[in-house]
Parts: C-alpha cells; structure tokens; sequence
C-alpha cells in the first residue's frame, strides 16, 4: 500500500485576505482501504475553511484525495492526516474536516476534526 503524500496539493493566494469567510469542499465520493481486511471503505469528507492568505487549488485536492484509494488506514488516522496536511500548506485561520463513511456490518461512523484543536 501506498503512503499519500501532501505535495500533490497546490495553492493560490486569497484573494479576500481581510476578509474572513467560510470555504465549503464537498467530496462525495472519498476512498480508503480497510487496514485490517483491505476492502474500500467509502465516505463523504467535508472541508470547511477560513483561509488566511492561501486557499487550496480543487484539483489538486483531488490527486490528493486519490491517493488514500491505495492507502490501508482507520478511520481516524485518514481524517486527520488529511487535516494535517491541508492545514500544513494553507495555514487557514480555521479548518474542520467531517468525513462521514458509509454503513459497514451494520455500523456508520462520522470523524470530525478541527484546526485549531477544540478543547473538550
């Protein structure tokens, strides 16, 4: 299995600086593998941001999205990964990642996770 990579992922600058507001990314049709049977788990992931002086270029979130395709990882493990790297190379003023993955044996399980950490 492959390691995803964030270098894939490209920015532009924002062109509202001062200005904060909220940018939705909606991926409908996200996929991972299981670690433990390496069957496709496949999700929803909500991005929603508050750039600061770069936002993210959409195609190149998706080449980056693409890659977890090959790449065996929980849940957890994926979602906040991809909320490292995201934040890594836009420095957003905020950024809350819901990825919300379809039913297996009977279950369905949502992870959020935001930038900067809530405390709780």
């Amino acid at each position: 299995m492959t390691e995803p990579t964030r270098d894939t992922l490209e920015t532009f600058d924002n062109p509202y600086p001062n200005r904060d507001y909220v940018i939705d990314t909606i991926c409908p049709e996200f996929t991972s593998l299981c670690p433990k049977t390496g069957q496709p788990d496949y999700g929803t992931l909500k991005i929603s941001y508050v750039p600061d002086k770069l936002c993210f270029e959409l195609k190149s979130l998706k080449m980056y999205l693409q890659q977890y395709r090959n790449h065996g990882a929980f849940y957890e493990a994926v979602t906040n990964t991809i909320l490292d790297d995201l934040v890594a190379v836009t420095k957003p003023r905020r950024m809350t990642i819901v990825a919300d993955f379809t039913p297996r044996g009977g279950i369905r399980t949502s992870v959020t996770v935001s930038y900067p950490p809530t405390s709780g």
